[in-house]
């Protein structure tokens, strides 16, 4: 399958697997390069040697190209944008801001650099600052989001730049993928799915409580502090909204969530710690490799849109 998104970053399928906080490692972002996808490390707060190492460990799984996601609040992002000019990664998606000052240094190494994007606004910003691409990500998406949905926000951010358009935030399978495409997408970035992948981390309780939820299980805490973070149902979360709607101040709120990503990623916690999901965390029904995904989302798409599109 071609589209400007497979050309630009050399891989066989439009899919990109999203650079999940702690759960996008480099055996996740091997699995699904070799699957045909693009693989991202997901940079999230890690420094730059733990950073290093998977991108190196990643080489050594793969001879595919897959990519590293930059999130630019990190206090390290300044030293793993380096890192990625260094070590040679073909591919950088952002998260959280502007990436304009690594721009130059990433675009003279031959990155191909592609920002997430909540609105019309940041995507023209992004295009003129000379981008390859932007993920249009909707809040159906799981951990932090905007406030416009997938359906609204995509077709709005295709009419308005030239570059090719990623559509992410509530894409869990073939049909998913099938519609962005309806709505101009080239590619489709899909994260709660991997998240249970046989070569994804985190702990079993996390994958089970994907599998296990329901399409009204996803709540998103923060929204009266201007950080909209969309997870999964459980004792933290009604502990914080119930906090939030009593007025708690940020940093009370903080307090509760600190190190609880990892505590769920990580150690299983899946009734204290957050539990990052979209809202298609209702459609994922199942555990399996990288591969079995990719292929049953390529082959569902196939039948949604007809088998010509392939080839």
């Amino acid at each position: 399958m071609k589209t400007r998104i497979t050309e630009l970053c050399k891989i066989e399928y439009p899919i990109f697997q999203g650079g999940m906080a702690w759960a996008a490692d480099q055996h996740l972002a091997a699995a699904v390069s070799e699957a045909g996808g693009l693989g991202l490390i997901g940079a999230a707060s890690a420094p730059e040697d733990v950073i290093r190492q998977q991108i190196r460990e990643a080489k050594e799984m793969t001879d595919k190209p897959f990519g590293v996601n930059v999130m630019l609040m990190s206090p390290y992002a300044d030293d793993v944008a380096r890192v990625v000019v260094e070590e040679g990664v073909p591919v950088v998606t952002t998260g959280a801001g502007n990436p304009g000052k690594y721009l130059k240094a990433w675009q003279e190494a031959g990155i191909k650099v592609i920002p997430v994007v909540a609105s019309v606004a940041l995507a023209r910003l992004m295009e003129r600052a000379g981008v390859d691409a932007v993920i249009a990500e909707g809040m159906e998406s799981g951990g932090h989001i905007g406030s416009t949905t997938t359906m609204a926000l995509v077709p709005q951010v295709v009419d308005a730049v030239e570059i090719p358009v990623v559509a992410a935030g509530g894409i869990g399978d073939g049909r998913g993928m099938a519609a962005a495409f309806m709505l101009g997408a080239e590619g489709v970035q899909i994260g709660t799915r991997f998240c249970v992948a046989d070569e994804c981390i985190t702990h079993q309780n996390y994958k089970e409580k994907i599998i296990r939820a329901k399409d009204i299980d996803s709540e998103v805490t923060g929204m009266t502090h201007g950080h909209p973070i969309r997870c999964l149902r459980n004792s933290m979360t009604k502990e914080y909204l119930k906090m939030e709607k009593e007025g708690a101040s940020f940093e009370e709120l903080e307090v509760l969530t600190l190190g609880s990503l990892r505590n769920a990623v990580i150690d299983g916690d899946v009734k204290n710690g957050t539990v990052m999901a979209g809202q298609i965390a209702g459609l994922v029904s199942k555990q399996q490799s990288c591969q079995e995904i990719v292929n049953e989302i390529m082959e569902q798409f196939a039948e949604t849109v007809g088998g010509d599109y392939l080839k």
